[in-house]
């Protein structure tokens, strides 16, 4: 079966729109290694922010951010919005705010889960939390996976 070219266009324009829209635990970690300027925002409430966050994000949970961001994080700076993994759309709705308040926004997939599984640094209240980089998720003696 041969794609037409009117599907192809849109299988082109749907994942592009996800990159555009979408990016993962190593593409945030690799804009913060380069300085990127990125602001990384972890959605989630109080009790799971002391628990452990991704090294470097701000907390702002999602009811906050009409209130909070415009104070806080310029417009020109990209935000990228996390929550606790892919079960969770509480980055989708994080998202949605910073983009109703005019913000360039991406939601990092795989949540927290993912950047606490592929090895990235994790703190919480009491200092650095180290993990053991998951198999399943991120090859063990690299820092990317090459895809």
């Amino acid at each position: 079966m041969t794609p037409t070219d009117s599907s192809t266009d849109l299988r082109i324009a749907h994942f592009a729109g996800k990159l555009a829209f979408e990016t993962d635990a190593s593409d945030v970690h690799a804009d913060q290694i380069r300085g990127a300027g990125v602001v990384v925002v972890d959605s989630r409430g109080e009790h799971a922010w002391v628990q452990g966050r991704a090294v470097g994000a701000v907390h702002m949970p999602t009811g906050e951010i009409a209130a909070r961001a415009p104070g806080e994080i310029p417009r020109e700076v990209p935000v990228v919005t996390y929550c606790w993994g892919p079960g969770c759309n509480g980055a989708t709705r994080a998202a949605l705010e910073f983009a109703r308040l005019g913000y360039h926004v991406r939601e990092m997939i795989g949540g927290f889960e993912y950047w606490a599984r592929e090895g990235y640094p994790v703190e919480n209240d009491h200092g650095p939390v180290v993990r053991a980089i998951d198999p399943l998720t991120a090859p063990v003696d690299t820092i990317t996976c090459e895809c």
